[in-house]
């Protein structure tokens, strides 16, 4: 289960981008990946079509294994692992495990 979610701001732990914080656009859960804003750039080669006259090399996110991210915490600031506490009304929410702040 990806603890991850999409709006969540992140920061790497390790590889090429290690320390840099961005915004998740999207997570695939099933393969353990998420696409995270400026981050994991690589060099895309488009094809000229009707719709890009220019066609060429562009720069695009890649996919980041969800075990490279973390979640930056609103309140503390700082990178944290995520839990889970019942609410009163029996629904499930995300805490950050060094503050125990609620986690939107």
């Amino acid at each position: 289960m990806a603890r991850i979610k999409k709006g969540d701001t992140v920061v790497v732990l390790s590889g090429k981008d290690k320390g840099k914080t961005g915004k998740v656009l999207k997570v695939w859960p099933e393969e353990a990946r998420a696409l995270v804003e400026r981050i994991n750039l690589v060099k895309h080669f488009e094809r000229r079509s009707q719709q890009n006259q220019a066609g060429g090399i562009v720069e695009r996110e890649g996919a980041l294994a969800l075990s490279k991210l973390a979640l930056l915490c609103p309140k503390c600031r700082k990178p944290s692992r995520i839990g889970w506490r019942l609410s009163a009304d029996g629904g499930k929410q995300r805490i950050c495990r060094r503050c125990q702040e609620i986690v939107n």
